[in-house]
């Protein structure tokens, strides 16, 4: 054999090898590579999602262009466990007649399927609703709220007029502690009232990841708060470390959804002194929602005192001058005659 076909042969071999180690390189870079459209682990750390929900601050995929909800809860120990608390944006407690209270749960993010139960409007509850510019949904109403539904002063569906239509009536439970409406029946009422649901509600603001590193105040893991002399009426929460979220209960037992046991979690509690005045023989309420004044603000187990603003319809807690970030997720009102009412404590 000549040595120029020596040389040759080598060259050829040597090519061959290389290309063979090219082909073995790129399957293995094949397997390891994702499908067209996924997006790897390591990738998928690094996106921030396309939109946030404005009530929540939390990402979503799709644009949330829904308008907000607004339902009046029930919280008479008849009417415990209730249904969707557990994804509501936001809910106001505040006292209604006697020593109970009554919650506003505002939806967006979320959608139930089943609410309730829902229970009578009232005044100031109707106001809270305007402010974040939801379809308010009752069923019932106090002399003070008729006027305002009649007059058109927000757009609303109430029992009154769709008691077994819109709204069902379930057989466990006795009136007035029994209607239920869900979700979609919401959404048909407001296409029978041709009400426009397509718009979202004005966005909170909502603190970063490096901002919620700064929180500061006073520890705590447990608050109360003294709605009645009876502990039927009072509220509790505990701070739950591992999961840094406040858990709701009522009488010593926990808040949870009804239908899917999903507890309450709550990553702002806002607690808001406003003026109550009684106004009738059946005791009910006048509550200043409009002027402001002091507050109690918890968040990743630390409290501190602030002061709260109606700003455009919304309460929103301030400080030094200055609206508070809320930490993104669930938020939580309770609204109280003094704040001599709420007690903190570190077990």
């Amino acid at each position: 054999m000549g040595k120029r076909r020596l040389i040759f042969m080598m060259i050829m071999l040597l090519t061959l090898l290389s290309a063979c180690n090219h082909r073995e390189q790129s399957k293995k870079e094949s397997a390891q590579a994702p499908e067209r459209g996924e997006v790897s682990g390591d990738q998928q750390e690094d996106l921030e999602p396309t939109f946030t929900f404005p009530l929540t601050g939390l990402g979503t995929e799709n644009e949330p262009n829904n308008r907000s909800i607004a339902v009046m809860i029930n919280n008479h120990p008849k009417a415990r466990p209730q249904s969707g608390l557990s994804k509501a944006d936001i809910i106001f407690e505040a006292l209604a007649e006697g020593e109970v209270t009554r919650f506003l749960a505002i939806f967006q993010s979320e959608k139930p399927d089943k609410i309730g139960p829902v229970r009578s409007a009232r005044d100031y509850f109707i106001d809270l609703a305007k402010g974040y510019n939801s379809l308010y949904v009752a069923h019932g109403y106090s002399p003070e709220a008729y006027i305002m539904l009649e007059n058109g002063y927000i757009d609303h569906i109430n029992g009154m007029q769709y008691d077994g239509t819109l709204f069902e009536r379930t057989s466990d439970r006795q009136a007035p502690h029994n209607s239920y409406i869900s979700y979609d029946n919401i959404l048909k009422g407001a296409e029978l009232r041709d009400i426009n649901m397509d718009f979202a509600p004005h966005p909170l603001e909502f603190a970063t990841n490096d901002e919620i590193q700064q929180i500061y105040g006073e520890e705590t893991n447990q608050i109360e708060i003294a709605y009645s002399k009876s502990n039927v009426f009072n509220v509790k929460y505990e701070y739950n470390n591992e999961i840094k979220k406040l858990l709701r209960y009522s009488d010593d037992e926990q808040t949870i959804d009804e239908d899917s046991n999903e507890p309450v979690l709550i990553d702002n509690l806002i607690i808001v002194e406003m003026e109550h005045h009684i106004i009738d023989n059946e005791g009910r309420r006048d509550i200043n929602v409009t002027s402001g004044g002091k507050a109690y603000i918890v968040q990743n187990g630390m409290y501190r005192e602030i002061e709260w603003n109606n700003v455009e319809g919304e309460i929103i807690p301030y400080e030094n001058g200055e609206p508070i970030k809320l930490f993104p997720g669930k938020t939580w009102i309770n609204i109280v005659p003094s704040l001599s009412d709420v007690s903190f404590k570190n077990m």
